[in-house]
This record gives structure tokens, sequence and C-alpha cells, in this order.
């Protein structure tokens, strides 16, 4: 951990760029649909990609960076939650109980998200990497539902993350934004 003038390095570049990659990925993906087929495909292999390296990076990355860091178990995320809402919430330098469970539930649902789109992709389109393994042309209905379900599943998500990275930056006087484009927070 390195610390410059009050200011520690909490996130990492690859953290940081796979941050941003992804929300710029995911809302590619969502927003084109299979309008733009193509585009969309593109994207939502940038997002497994991603989504991959940072399950790898929970485990062997940075500091912060690692799961064991950042994840707790339900009643320390509840705990963190009631203290917060009385204005009694410890800050932390990494993730939050409650940051951690959102990474969690965001990670599982691009898992999902992910697995149901190769799987259409192949039904509808033969094409992607589970082409041999799903038989083109099969009922697509159940993997269309799971995909909707969970592409708009992960935007409440992403939503309720924005408001509590908004809410924990008032609570704690800091910038989570800033720090998850600088990678630094205040000591």
């Amino acid at each position: 951990m390195s610390e410059r003038n009050g200011w520690i390095r909490v996130w990492d570049p690859l953290v940081r760029i796979g941050h941003w990659t992804l929300v710029a990925a995911f809302f590619t993906a969502y927003l084109v649909e299979d309008d733009l087929l193509t585009v969309h495909v593109w994207a939502g292999y940038v997002v497994a990609a991603v989504v991959a390296f940072r399950l790898l990076w929970g485990l062997v990355g940075t500091r912060y960076a690692r799961f064991a860091q950042f994840v707790r178990g339900p009643r320390a995320v509840a705990g963190y939650f009631r203290d917060t809402l009385a204005g009694r919430g410890p800050r932390y330098l990494g993730h939050n109980p409650a940051g951690g469970a959102m990474v969690v539930a965001l990670l599982i649902c691009l898992i999902v998200l992910g697995v149901s789109g190769l799987g259409l992709y192949a039904i509808e389109e033969g094409a992607g990497p589970l082409a041999g393994l799903l038989p083109a042309g099969a009922d697509d209905d159940v993997w269309e539902e799971v995909h909707e379900v969970f592409a708009n599943l992960t935007l409440a998500l992403v939503v309720a993350h924005v408001l509590g990275v908004l809410f924990s930056s008032v609570a704690h006087g800091e910038n989570l934004v800033r720090a998850m484009i600088t990678g630094r927070k205040r000591a």
C-alpha cells in the first residue's frame, strides 16, 4: 500500500480499467439489444472476458482487489446496513460489506447473463462457443427469458450500486467515483 500526502492507493489499474470497461460494454450490449447483433455479441464477449479476469484477480490480485478482503457474510452486511443507516457505519478503505455483496451479486448476474447470451446465440444463430453443444433452432424461449430477466436485474443492481456509492460518498465525506478513477482514497 503506497501512501502519498495522506492518500492511499486502494484500487489498482486493472480493477479500475476492468470496472469502467464493464460499464461501457454492459451498457453498449443493453442499449443496442439485438438490433445490432454483432455489436451486442462483441460487447457481451467483452463483459464475459472482464468478468472472467475479475474472478481470477479476486483470487490472486492486489490487496483490495481480493475477495477475501471484502466479501463478508450476510450478518456482517446486515450489520453494516444497520449501522450506516443509524449514522455510525464505519468507513472502509476498500469495499465496505455492502459494496462487497454488490460485487458478488453483479458478478453472479453477469455470469448468468453471459451464459444465457451464449446459449441464445448458439440456438438462434448457430454461432459462438456453445454452437456445437446446443442444437441450432431448438426452443430458445427459456434462454431468451433468462437472458432478459438477468439483463434487467443487472441494470437494477447497477442503479442500486450507483445510489450506494453516492450515499456512501456523502456519509463518509469522500468521492468514491473519483477514487475509482484515480485508485486513491484518503488515508
